[in-house]
């Protein structure tokens, strides 16, 4: 039995630790296992706002930092409300439209719950 937790994408037990990360054998995934801001458990994607709070599909968050937006002439600004948010796994965890940019992801680090 492995002292490590089981890989979060394929759940291999076979995790061993590289470089301060753990790594699969099996799917070559790599993680910080103090990371836990994503955590896929029993087929559910579980997010965290900045705060810690769980967020689901459809809450709305807030953005607690201005955001600069590539090919934008202005950036997301911090206090911007974004509604009816959708969960995805990956490495910007929230897609989103916000109103004057459209369609976009977010990472949730950088979003609170409202």
């Amino acid at each position: 039995m492995s002292e490590f937790p089981p890989c979060p994408k394929c759940g291999s037990e076979y995790a061993y630790p590289s470089d301060g990360l753990l790594v699969c054998p099996e799917c070559f995934h790599e993680w910080n296992p103090e990371d836990a801001e994503v955590e896929v458990v029993e087929g559910e994607l579980k997010v965290l706002d900045a705060n810690g709070n769980v967020l689901q599909n459809g809450d709305s968050v807030v953005v607690i930092k201005d955001l600069p937006v590539k090919g934008a002439p202005k950036p997301i600004k911090a206090g911007t409300k974004v509604k009816n948010i959708r969960l995805t796994e990956g490495d910007h965890n929230i897609d989103c439209k916000i109103d004057g940019f459209g369609s976009m992801g977010l990472k949730s680090e950088f979003v609170r719950k409202a």
